[in-house]
């Protein structure tokens, strides 16, 4: 069935799946997007399951790739968004402690995952290039034949699809991914890590005055934190003064809240001025009807087949939440795919010759995988230590001191803000090694130049400086406090 323009499918609508549609679309090429679920923009989609999901804090990977392939996309992110310019954490006293996230005021926003999608798609549905299939279920890929099969669940007809070019970015559970360990040989690890998590809502306070605007019942520019060791609770800001709050807890803790008086004792201990906020009737209604969900780790290698297949986002490397990078790394691989496919001189413009494998797409493709993969592992562990941070690390004095030790040598030895970013250029991140003193957090979340990899690197090789600073402070103090105690001495023997 051949082509007479060249085109390229993308399984899933989400935000990953529209913004590569629109980067292909702009490289000339005929795209569809097919998704199984039913079209989010409909009233009768409000309020489905289908939306229901952990906020997204969108950060500067996130945003500079929006930018990169569609500015029109980053204004609309940014106007619907509320910035979080650190952490407020919140003990079982009711005292709280902020956190900030950076040195320079930056910060990540807060976004409800269905108005970023929403605006994506219609973004890709106002271009000619792009056409959109609701409803319609792939059943089998043919990558060698370039052929795939899927079902119209609405009309339960069966048609297939013919392509030059399939990307998968259809989230954890991808048949794309499924697929390609037929003809690949794939490493694959997938882990469950045995703990959970629960939405919640927190409403909008009241207006100031009659009449007046609702009010945010906590401070909205902090992602708001609950830490208690082996659980924690979160609250992000929404747009409506309401906060979107998750409950992260191990299963066996889930287990133990079997009813309306175990749940509110609970929280009466652990959560009293959250549950203040939150309603007893409210914190009822949510655990009774909103699903507890699992948290799933996603490890895959190769991410393509051929000239003709690849795969992003959570179908190639679904992470857990706690850095706040599934939706910024999902999106940066589209950026990084799309800087290689015009350094390769990939484009849809030319079909490739029936049957032959197209030499430049390949090379774009094997790059991609093979440069790509060291900093979707970094970034899935370090999702995973960050959990541990959240949770209990932000409360003890060891963790501040080494924190406030990172953001003082950071003040004196980082490089000015204005260079903490950079443009969507052919490269996908330069090849120099970044200068100054920049702590983890800051060289993932706010410098989109500075691949995952290579913040890990440099942040062990500070770490290490860290510690040993960390020793010589604690050694000095002890002979200051020895020498101390001998002149006291010295003084009540006489």
């Amino acid at each position: 069935m051949p082509l007479p323009t060249r085109k390229a499918i993308i399984i899933g609508g989400g935000p990953v799946g529209c913004l590569c549609a629109i980067a292909l679309s702009n490289m000339s090429w005929e795209v569809e997007i097919y998704e199984a679920r039913p079209d989010m923009r409909l009233p009768s989609s409000k309020g489905t399951a289908q939306q229901r999901s952990i906020n997204l804090a969108i950060s500067s990977r996130g945003i500079l790739a929006l930018q990169a392939i569609q500015p029109d996309a980053t204004d609309r992110c940014l106007r619907a968004a509320v910035p979080m310019r650190g952490r407020m954490i919140h003990d079982t006293t009711g005292k709280l402690n902020s956190q900030p996230y950076d040195r320079n005021g930056q910060s990540i926003k807060s976004i409800d995952r269905a108005i970023l999608n929403e605006d994506l798609l219609e973004l890709a549905a106002k271009n000619s290039n792009i056409k959109l299939f609701f409803n319609h279920k792939v059943t089998s890929i043919d990558f060698d034949g370039r052929i795939m099969q899927v079902e119209d669940t609405a009309t339960k007809t069966q048609k297939a699809v013919a392509f030059h070019f399939c990307v998968g970015a259809d989230g954890s559970y991808s048949i794309v991914r499924r697929q390609l360990m037929r003809v690949t040989r794939m490493d694959y690890e997938q882990t469950y890590i045995p703990h959970e998590y629960l939405e919640l809502r927190m409403p909008a306070g009241p207006p100031l005055s009659p009449g007046g605007d609702p009010t945010f019942l906590l401070d909205p520019n902090h992602l708001h934190i609950w830490p208690r060791h082996s659980f924690m609770l979160i609250a992000l800001p929404n747009q409506d003064k309401t906060f979107t709050c998750t409950l992260f807890a191990p299963s066996a803790e889930f287990e133990q809240l079997s009813s309306p008086e175990v749940i509110i004792r609970w929280f009466k201990t652990h959560f009293p001025d959250a549950l203040g906020y939150i309603g007893e009737d409210a914190l009822l209604y949510d655990f009774k009807n909103n699903p507890r969900s699992s948290l799933i780790s996603i490890k895959a290698k190769p991410y393509h087949y051929k000239d003709r297949a690849v795969i992003l986002g959570d179908a190639a490397h679904s992470m857990v939440p706690f850095f706040g990078q599934g939706l910024n790394c999902g999106l940066e691989d589209v950026r990084v795919l799309a800087c290689l496919l015009l350094s390769n001189n990939v484009n849809g413009s030319s079909v490739p010759p029936e049957g032959e494998l197209d030499e430049d797409m390949l090379k774009a493709l094997n790059a991609y995988t093979d440069t790509r993969h060291e900093d979707l592992i970094t970034i899935s562990d370090l999702a995973m230590d960050n959990y541990t941070e959240m949770r209990h690390s932000v409360t003890t004095p060891a963790y501040l001191f080494r924190k406030a030790l990172d953001n003082s040598l950071a003040s004196l030895f980082s490089p000015p803000t204005e260079s903490y970013t950079t443009t969507g250029s052919a490269a996908p991140f330069p090849t120099s090694s970044p200068s100054g003193w920049l702590p983890l957090y800051t060289m993932v979340t706010f410098r989109p130049d500075i691949s995952y990899a290579t913040a890990k690197r440099k942040a062990r090789r500070q770490g290490e400086i860290l510690s040993y600073a960390g020793w010589a402070t604690a050694v000095v103090t002890l002979g200051a406090t020895a020498v101390a105690g001998y002149t006291l001495f010295k003084q009540l023997r006489r």
